[in-house]
């Protein structure tokens, strides 16, 4: 996100306009009433009530807290309210390698663009630009979301590991071209 998008959306905060921008201290609440209802609604088809809310309490305010101290997160709000968010950090320390996190859009707002738009700030982040990989966990009511955006199987695995989620990967990054024995992109 550029420092003018930053001070445009910083604006919208307060303007009740759809906005995405960067998290700050104090969203956390917000983050985690939306995914916990996002999860209710949306994933309800595909797991256990009991499993949901076991992932719904994951994502905590203290989580957000914490993790915000090594991860890039965004939220996109209408007026004030948080209705979708999503973050990336690096992969177990690698700068080679990213993590997606927590990419979640409330139900009323979903195939209307937003999560498609998340994605597209994430992929920006420099997480994902300096990785040569980025990998996510994707739900099963997620997985076709995220293959329409070029994201593959992790070595092949269709099925969901024993979080339940299915890991999904994508190249690229500055780093993806120099391990093919090519040149790094143009900045």
């Amino acid at each position: 996100m550029t420092e003018r998008d930053a001070l445009d959306a910083a604006e919208n905060r307060t303007r009740g306009e759809l906005s995405l921008s960067s998290y700050e201290q104090g969203d956390e609440e917000g983050m985690a009433e939306m995914i916990a209802r996002t999860l209710r609604v949306s994933n309800r088809g595909d797991y256990p009530p009991d499993y949901l809310e076991g992932i719904a309490k994951s994502h905590s305010p203290a989580y957000f807290r914490e993790r915000a101290q090594d991860s890039h997160f965004y939220v996109v709000l209408d007026g004030g309210r948080i209705i979708g968010c999503g973050g990336i950090t690096g992969y177990q320390g690698s700068e080679r390698e990213s993590y997606l996190i927590s990419v979640f859009v409330l139900p009323e707002y979903q195939g209307k663009g937003i999560g498609r738009r998340i994605m597209e700030v994430l992929e920006r982040d420099e997480f994902f630009t300096r990785a040569r990989r980025t990998e996510l966990g994707a739900s099963l009511t997620a997985v076709g979301f995220y293959e329409k955006l070029g994201y593959g199987f992790k070595d092949g695995v269709t099925s969901p590991d024993s979080r339940g989620v299915v890991a999904m990967e994508k190249f690229g990054g500055r780093h993806a071209a120099r391990d093919v024995g090519g040149e790094p992109p143009e900045a």
